[in-house]
């Protein structure tokens, strides 16, 4: 759980996990000014503090790197501001689970609309914009990329190198780009979402600026597959060296 300032939902968040489904949780706190430090002590997680507050992308990194120490096989991301439904964790997992699939996005757009839900109208039409711009590169059918609940197979973090993206929120669409270079499977669940003032929302700059870096991302990820430009970001970090014998 990637957390900064969920003093007022991270214990509901973890209240609502599936506990029969979830081995270990692992909370890192990005340089909170509230009480999520303390509360997850009381609750007992395996938590992390940022000296500050690096962003969401360095967040994302260090719950990475640290649910890989921990041998997990299954890293499931879900924000502690509750707007996500924990109890839904086994849907997430369940194509993993299966075979078919090395990476599941929970979808806001799938099933029934997040406009309806509450979110808001131009963050909806944005967001339906950027992901038929991200199908035409990614030559993908997904409803959605922008989501905060995601589940990845080891093999797959393990391949790509996350460490090199951006410590920012572009660093959502960025794992994206490489784990579709290096042919890693992901699909998406419909998952409902809940709007209220505590959870995460970025304003229309901040959202505007993201959707920006995303369209230079594909400009940079079209580039690089038709060898215009060599971006080594999204090659497999395992396909780069081979032993000696």
């Amino acid at each position: 759980m990637p957390a900064f300032n969920a003093a007022k939902t991270l214990e509901i968040t973890f209240t609502d996990l599936p506990h029969d489904k979830v081995d270990s949780v692992i909370l890192v706190d990005d340089g909170s000014s509230d009480e999520t430090l303390a509360i997850a002590r009381k609750l007992n997680l395996k938590a992390f503090v940022h000296s500050q507050n690096y962003g969401y992308g360095a967040n994302q990194k260090t719950c990475y790197i640290e649910a890989l120490k921990d041998q997990a096989t299954i890293i499931v991301m879900v924000h502690p501001d509750y707007q996500y439904d924990p109890k839904l964790l086994p849907d997430i997992v369940k194509p993993i689970e299966d075979g078919v699939a090395d990476v599941v996005f929970g979808s806001r757009i799938m099933g029934e609309s997040a406009y309806s839900q509450g979110m808001l109208w131009w963050k909806f039409f944005a967001n339906k914009f950027l992901t038929q711009m991200e199908n035409w590169v990614f030559n993908l059918d997904l409803s959605e990329y922008h989501t905060g609940y995601r589940a990845y197979n080891r093999k797959a973090l393990e391949s790509v190198n996350f460490l090199a993206n951006s410590d920012g929120f572009i660093f959502d669409q960025e794992i994206v780009a490489q784990l579709v270079a290096c042919n890693f499977n992901i699909v998406d669940v419909p998952v409902p979402v809940r709007y209220f003032p505590e959870a995460s929302s970025a304003s229309f700059i901040d959202s505007s600026i993201y959707g920006l870096k995303i369209l230079a991302l594909l400009g940079r990820v079209v580039l690089h597959k038709y060898k215009l430009f060599n971006n080594s970001k999204l090659t497999n970090i395992h396909q780069r060296y081979n032993e000696v014998k």
